[in-house]
């Protein structure tokens, strides 16, 4: 079987999703790349039941190279994001804050220097129907500049990291701030660090792991 450990891999984050509140039912889907292959969750099934044979493999063209179930209505934003980045897993999430905040504003501002573990000021991709190659260069151009992560208008969020593990921590980073500054403007207006606070907390230690050459 073709990414067998990959496919093990993606099976136990799936449930990990479920278990945090970062999807729910069948929405969101994961991926893991490994030189021009790339597993990935199949179209339509809840995260939590996937066994590694479920998971479709694919090529950099989409294309099933092993597998019976169809991959992710997502694939083209995963590629266009494997292309784009050289990261090696990706998660999207439908989880609660992520999608209030992507309905409501163009970016989420810097509220906790953590915003930097992400790369710093969070974009809201324009809206675009999803699995669309319109939604897919959307989010591609948000997280350009060393974005870990994006949030898409009026739909979820995106993550990657130096691993699979990593996108995932990444993803319930990002639902953490979002719940923050949702829960801030409950009772007032949220104060923003300035780029200058934020060089400062860089200038501490603060820093990325790089991702693998794209």
């Amino acid at each position: 079987m073709l990414l067998a450990d990959e496919r093990r891999e993606l099976c136990e984050i799936g449930r990990r999703m479920v278990e945090t509140g970062l999807v729910l039912g069948a929405s969101g889907n994961i991926s893991v790349r490994r030189g021009d292959l790339v597993a990935v969750s199949p179209a339509g099934m809840r995260l939590e039941r996937m066994t590694p044979r479920d998971l479709p493999v694919i090529d950099l063209t989409g294309a099933v190279v092993e597998g019976t179930r169809e991959p992710s209505s997502e694939t083209p934003m995963h590629l266009a994001i494997y292309e784009a980045t050289g990261a090696p897993a990706i998660v999207h999430t439908h989880s609660t804050y992520g999608a209030v905040v992507a309905t409501t504003m163009t970016e989420l501002p810097p509220i906790h220097y953590n915003t930097l573990l992400l790369g710093g000021v969070v974009r809201v991709a324009e809206y675009a129907t999803y699995g669309t190659p319109e939604l897919a260069a959307n989010v591609r151009k948000a997280m350009a500049g060393g974005m870990r992560a994006a949030l898409m208008a009026n739909h979820g969020g995106v993550t990657i990291g130096t691993d699979l593990e990593d996108a995932f921590e990444n993803a319930r980073l990002l639902e953490w701030l979002c719940g923050v500054y949702v829960r801030a403007r409950s009772i007032g207006e949220p104060r923003v660090l300035t780029d200058e606070q934020l060089r400062q907390v860089t200038e501490r230690g603060l820093r990325l792991k790089p991702l693998p050459e794209a």
